[in-house]
């Protein structure tokens, strides 16, 4: 736990209000896989980064669209569909690692 205010938003629903609070002290952190959602969730990539926001994205192979419009990317590889959320959730369980230590919090 790092005590950190986050909040996780449907691809779909970014432009019904969160989008607006975006700017360039924003870190927005985006999983960009490619799956049926692959467009829809570039296209929201687009949009915070026309905002001036700060993308993270995780990706499969090498994305030049997320490595253009992002600050870091991280790489993991493509499964199926229903495995590939699991894929995800382990870089994003690192970074929350990695802050509680420099926050100086017990990560045991």
């Amino acid at each position: 736990m790092t005590y950190i205010h986050a909040e996780g938003i449907m691809t779909g629903e970014l432009k019904h209000g969160p989008l607006a609070m975006v700017d360039k002290d924003t870190q927005v952190i985006m999983v960009l896989t490619r799956d049926r959602l692959y467009e829809k969730t570039l296209n929201a990539l687009h949009e915070v980064s026309a905002r001036q926001g700060q993308p993270i994205v995780i990706c499969n192979e090498p994305d030049a669209h997320a490595k253009n419009l992002s600050r870091r990317n991280f790489v993991i590889p493509q499964t199926v569909d229903c495995l590939q959320s699991i894929l995800a959730i382990i870089p994003l369980q690192l970074l929350a690692f990695h802050i509680a230590v420099l926050k100086g919090l017990d990560v045991r």
